[in-house]
């Protein structure tokens, strides 16, 4: 089997989760025997671009005559079964979907976030949830707002570019929602279930988990979306000392705000920046890792990495997040929508043992977005932690191993590939 997997890598100085799951991706498909044709471009070839080059940035997004020469080159010389998108803005764009039908080459797409809709791609702004384009012809709050890239034109740019691609987005021939909450996002812009899988991200297996560690662990980009000040609001509320360390891990525009409460309690730790050995060490001496997200986040690679290390998650009832501590239903792929979770948690959803409002999933436990639920739920977590390891652990092997999450994806590939059309 032989695929192409195009993705417009983010800029290396501002790290990403999505580069990194490519990248296994890509590892994990070849050891498995798949010929794998990258077709990658990079956000960090634009500052030494030529001119020429630069002059045509604008309208990349949309059409992207460069990529689609190059694609249209490889899927000739190499006739792929499958192409396989990712994040194809702003250097490859939608366009590619079109190149690759023209040639005869189904195209499946990993949803990563909301840019079939939302121009910022995380239904995200101003510290709240923002859906306002949603249903809309054109994203004109976008541009009000400036949210792509704080740049109205930019943000312009963008609105236009999903308005133009809404018919190249609806004709992708299997979409790959990371959870069923984007399943529900599909479904809700117009794609067909039977164009929608539900296969989630993996990460390399750590091995036989450590014993259990001791405290909490934020690791995430301290931005206001990952919630970090509503973690530390939360945490502020316990005594000093009362459910030992806080280690915080990550960069980004509220770290100053993550140094004072370092500072200011002794139960708060600043990691910083983390390598791969770093990151872990950090889960290895914690507890409970904590998915404190403001956003409908999709799928936070740090809680597959808990449940790996038989680490269970405390996290906020949104996005998929409960999809991945399995709260959100009681089978699988299927499940419900964030705002059921958000309701069963509202009710404490955990059962009579569980203090109203916390949710308690097969892997840790869910809680509204609110600094008096986390709080609430941080003694809970500490006290129930050992007792959900085996389980967190277990849901891991079953769900997220790449040995499982290859074998969906090729499975995805050869549905396509065998399909009379595209033969």
């Amino acid at each position: 089997m032989r695929i192409v997997v195009a993705h417009n890598r983010y800029r290396e100085a501002q790290p990403s989760g999505e580069n990194t799951i490519v990248d296994s991706e890509i590892a994990q498909l070849t050891a498995a025997g798949v010929e794998v044709l990258p077709f990658i471009r990079s956000s960090d070839e634009i500052p030494s671009m030529s001119k020429a080059a630069k002059a045509l940035l604008p309208i990349s997004p949309i059409w992207a005559p460069r990529a689609q020469h190059d694609l249209s080159r490889l899927l000739t010389e190499h006739r792929p079964d499958v192409l396989h998108l990712h994040n194809p803005y702003p250097l490859i764009s939608p366009w590619v979907v079109r190149t690759a039908h023209r040639h005869g080459v189904p195209v499946v797409q990993t949803v990563h976030n909301y840019r079939q809709v939302c121009s910022s791609g995380i239904y995200f702004r101003d510290g709240v949830i923002c859906q306002d384009c949603k249903g809309r012809a054109l994203g004109v709050p976008a541009i009000r707002h400036r949210c792509y890239r704080d740049s109205a034109v930019q943000s312009a740019l963008m609105a236009t570019t999903l308005a133009v691609h809404r018919g190249t987005w609806r004709s992708v021939d299997r979409y790959i929602a990371l959870t069923s909450a984007i399943a529900d996002h599909l479904r809700d812009y117009g794609i067909p279930d039977e164009h929608i899988v539900v296969k989630p991200n993996s990460v390399p297996d750590p091995g036989r988990p450590a014993p259990l560690g001791d405290g909490f662990l934020y690791m995430a980009r301290l931005s206001p979306e990952k919630g970090v000040d509503l973690l530390l609001d939360a945490w502020r509320r316990q005594p000093v000392g009362a459910l030992g360390t806080l280690r915080i891990a990550g960069g980004g525009e509220l770290r100053p705000l993550v140094e004072a409460a370092a500072a200011e309690r002794p139960d708060v730790v600043y990691l910083g920046q983390l390598d791969r050995a770093g990151v872990q060490a950090a889960v290895e001496a914690s507890a409970v890792v904590i998915a404190a997200a403001m956003w409908h986040d999709v799928l936070p690679t740090v809680i597959i990495e808990a449940l790996a290390n038989g680490r269970p998650v405390l996290g906020t009832a949104l996005g998929g997040i409960p999809y991945l501590v399995g709260a959100d239903a009681p089978h699988e792929p299927a499940g419900t929508g964030p705002a059921e979770v958000a309701s069963a948690v509202a009710g404490g959803g955990g059962g009579s043992a569980m203090p109203a409002g916390i949710g308690l999933g097969e892997a840790g436990w869910v809680v509204a977005p609110e600094p008096a639920a986390l709080a609430a739920a941080l003694p809970v977590a500490r006290a129930g932690a050992s007792g959900l390891t085996v389980a967190a652990r277990a849901r891991y092997e079953r769900t997220f191993h790449p040995d499982v999450v290859t074998k969906q994806l090729i499975d995805i590939y050869a549905g396509l590939a065998r399909t009379p059309n595209n033969v």
